[in-house]
C-alpha cells in the first residue's frame, strides 16, 4: 500500500510514476480527496477530544463554584461526547472508503525503474552463457517429452481439466531433483528453508497485494465449508490456493515487530502454486508453460530499507547461479515501469533460452516491493527504541517447471533423446 503522507505532500509526482502503471489520473485525484477528508475529519475528532479533556479537567474547579456551574459543564461535556460519538463513526466510513481506493493502487515504480509502456520497452542488462548451436533443427518441449515420455498431458487433463499435466519417469525424477538441487544451492547462498501451508486466509493475501485486485486469478476455497468459530459467534472466511510461496513467506511475520539484530532474513521454500491465469487465456495453451498448477522455488527477503538494493542484486546472482551451474543460457532484463506488477517497486527478469522455440523466456522475476507490502501487512522492525516499516522482496529460484523444459530443450541430442545436466546427476 503507498503511503498517503507522500501522495498528499507529493501528489504531482507519485501520480506521475503511477500513471506509468497505467493507472488512471481521476482514480488518483479521487484517492486524494479521500485522504484529504480523511485528514480533516481525523484533525476535527482529536481538536474535539483535546477539548473533552480540557473541559473533563474543570470539574473540581467548577464543583467549588456551585451546582449551576456544575451542571453546564455536564451539558458541554454530554455535547462534546455526542458529537465525537458522530464523528467517529464518520471517520470509520471515511477510512474504509479511503483504504478500499488504496487496496487496489499499484506500488509506485522507483528510481531504477526505467520508463516504458510494456515488455517491448524492457532493457536487457546481461547475457550469461552463450547458446548452443545444434547441427539440426531442435524440438520443442511437447514433442520431446511425448518422444521421452516425460510428460502425459492428455491424463493431466482427464484428471483435473486443460492446462494440467502429470510428470512420469525421468521427468518426475528430475522434477524432485530439481527442487532438491534448487533449495540446497540457495540454503549454501544464505537462505533458510521453511516449509509452508499451500491454503491461506483473506489477510495473508491483502498483505502481499494479491488481494482484492487478483482474486479472479486464485482458486478460492468456499469459506461456508469451513466456518471459524469464535465463542457463540459463527464467523465465515474464505480460503485460497497460494499462487506463489512469497505469500506465505512474506506473511510469516504479519502484523509483527521485528528486533533489528534480526535482519536481514532470508527465505526459502518449494510450494506447488495455483493460477488460473484468467488473463492469459490462448497463450501458451500447448505445453506446460503456463499450467494452472506448477512447482515452484520461492526466494523472500525482509530487510532494513538500506539494505534492500544489496539484498535484491544477491537474489538476482543467486537465481542466475542456479542456471549457470545447470548450464542453461539465460539473460537479466530490467523491467519498465509498464511492465511492472502490482506490488513490485523495482524487477529484474531471468529469461531462459529455449532453443525449440529460438527464444528467451521468463523463468523468475526478483522484485523489491520497497515498503509496500509491509504497510499493507503491518510488516515493523525495532532499532533505538523506534518502530520502521521493513522492505519485502521476493523471487522465483526457480519455476521448477520451466526448467525442465529448458534442459529438455537445451540438452536434447540429434535422436529424440535427452541428456541430464551433470549437477543433476547425484540427486537421481
Amino acid at each position: 500500500m503507498i503511503d498517503v503522507k507522500n501522495l498528499l505532500n507529493n501528489f504531482d509526482s507519485v501520480s506521475e510514476k503511477l500513471q506509468i502503471k497505467k493507472v488512471d489520473g481521476d482514480i488518483l485525484l479521487t484517492l486524494k480527496d479521500a485522504a484529504q477528508n480523511y485528514k480533516k475529519t481525523k484533525q476535527n475528532l482529536e481538536s474535539l477530544q483535546a477539548e473533552q479533556n480540557k473541559q473533563s479537567k474543570l470539574f473540581g474547579e467548577k464543583a467549588k463554584e456551585g451546582k449551576e456551574a456544575l451542571e453546564v459543564l455536564k451539558s458541554q461535556l454530554d455535547g462534546l461526547k455526542k458529537e465525537i460519538a458522530t464523528l467517529n463513526q464518520e471517520l470509520k466510513a471515511k477510512e474504509e472508503i479511503l483504504e478500499n481506493l488504496l487496496f487496489g493502487i499499484p506500488n509506485i515504480p522507483d528510481e531504477k525503474t526505467p520508463k516504458g509502456d510494456d515488455e517491448n520497452d524492457n532493457i536487457e542488462l546481461k547475457k550469461v552463457l552463450k547458446p548452443k548451436e545444434f547441427a539440426f533443427k531442435p524440438k520443442e518441449h511437447w514433442e520431446l517429452a511425448q518422444e521421452n515420455g516425460w510428460i502425459d498431458f492428455e491424463r493431466g487433463v482427464k484428471l483435473a481439466k486443460s492446462r494440467f499435466s502429470v510428470l512420469r519417469g525421468m521427468g518426475a525424477r528430475l522434477n524432485r531433483a530439481l527442487i532438491n538441487f534448487m533449495l540446497d544451492y540457495n540454503q549454501k547462498a544464505g537462505f533458510e528453508m521453511v516449509v509452508t501451508p499451500v491454503i491461506v486466509n483473506e489477510k495473508m493475501l491483502f498483505g502481499t497485494g494479491q488481494l482484492p485486485k487478483f482474486e479472479e486469478d486464485m482458486f478460492k476455497i468456499d469459506g461456508n465449508t469451513d466456518p471459524l468459530i469464535i465463542g457463540e459467534e459463527v464467523k465465515k472466511q474464505d480460503f485460497y490456493l497460494i499462487s506463489t510461496s512469497e505469500i506465505t513467506l512474506t506473511n510469516l511475520y504479519h502484523d509483527e515487530i521485528i528486533p533489528a539484530q534480526d535482519l536481514p532474513i532470508l527465505l526459502t521454500a518449494q510450494t506447488p502454486c495455483f493460477r488460473k491465469e484468467a488473463g492469459s487465456a490462448g497463450r501458451d495453451t500447448r505445453g506446460m508453460i503456463r499450467q494452472h498448477q506448477f512447482d515452484k522455488v520461492e526466494l523472500v527477503a525482509i530487510t532494513k530499507p538500506e539494505q534492500s538494493d544489496e539484498i535484491h542484486q544477491k537474489m538476482i546472482d543467486t537465481a542466475s547461479g542456479i542456471l549457470e551451474a545447470l548450464g542453461l543460457p539465460h539473460r537479466m532484463v530490467q523491467l519498465c515501469g509498464g511492465d511492472l506488477g502490482f506490488s513490485a517497486s523495482n524487477t529484474v527478469d531471468i529469461e531462459v533460452w529455449l532453443p525449440g522455440q529460438n527464444c528467451y523466456r521468463e523463468i523468475s522475476s526478483v522484485s523489491n516491493t520497497r515498503d509496500f507490502q509491509a504497510r499493507r501487512a503491518k510488516i515493523r522492525y525495532k532499532e533505538d527504541k523506534k518502530n520502521a516499516l521493513v522492505h519485502t522482496l521476493n523471487g522465483s529460484s526457480l519455476a521448477v517447471g520451466r526448467t525442465l523444459i529448458a534442459i529438455m530443450e537445451n540438452y536434447q541430442k540429434e535422436d529424440g533423446s535427452i541428456e541430464i545436466p551433470e549437477a543433476l546427476k547425484s540427486y537421481l
